[in-house]
């Protein structure tokens, strides 16, 4: 999009619409996995099937694996509609693997522990969205501090390490709150390389919902450790 003919409030408006689509999307996400996880976590089959069966909880969290990979690689060849499908699927999967968490931490302090992450969601994101600075370099150190903690956390599953376990937790709250300012100002950015209005443009709020949503249910894992009182 040609931005040069545009006034100031005409980009403002452009980037409000535009991440208010996001927002729209992620929201909707994060209401789908929430009412997902609390609804098979009420019922004694379901929860048997997936935290009963390690195959079944593996095989759902590949499928997670599969359908972000999927998403993020393809969504140029896909419609719009799938990629909302795609995007919604995936939300729904990780309500029930969310599920299990209803087993390890009292119901109270899974509910605190949202509204803190809410709460530090939003203060980080309106940080990137109205900020001056440039935070573009925060980009490839937050990327290597997230790449350590995946590696660090498949090391983990078999070392059992509580120190690594610990720091793993610390470090992925400030990677996880880093990201959410970054990708906040990368998507208003993207605001105006695109007609939001167009094909592109709902792909693109998809593909800004989907990484917000990813920021957030990983920071509430982190705080949740950190915050959760366990059964």
């Amino acid at each position: 999009m040609n931005t040069q003919h545009l006034t100031a409030e005409q980009v403002q408006s452009i980037q409000t619409s535009f991440i208010n689509k996001v927002y729209g999307w992620m929201a909707l996400a994060l209401a789908i996995t929430g009412f997902v996880a609390m609804r098979v976590a009420s019922s004694e089959t379901m929860i048997n099937i997936i935290a009963g069966n390690q195959v079944v909880f593996f095989i759902l969290v590949i499928a997670e694996l599969g359908l972000v990979v999927w998403l993020s690689s393809a969504i140029e060849r896909m419609n719009a509609n799938m990629a909302i499908g795609l995007f919604l699927l995936y939300s729904a999967l990780n309500g029930l693997t969310f599920s299990i968490l209803f087993l390890v931490y009292t119901a109270g302090s899974i509910a605190s522990t949202f509204f803190i992450t809410a709460g530090t969601f939003g203060v980080m994101s309106a940080y990137g969205y109205f900020t001056k600075s440039d935070l573009s370099s925060w980009g490839n150190i937050l990327f290597m501090g997230l790449i350590g903690i995946i590696i660090a956390s498949v090391v983990n599953i078999f070392w059992h390490n509580e120190t690594l376990y610990w720091g793993i937790t610390y470090i992925g709250v400030l990677v996880f709150v880093g990201l959410t300012a970054y990708d906040t100002q990368k998507i208003k950015r993207m605001s105006l390389e695109m007609d939001i209005n167009s094909e592109e443009g709902s792909k693109g709020a998809i593909m800004g919902a989907l990484a917000l949503y990813l920021d957030f249910i990983n920071l509430f894992i982190m705080l949740l450790r950190i915050f959760g009182d366990r059964k």
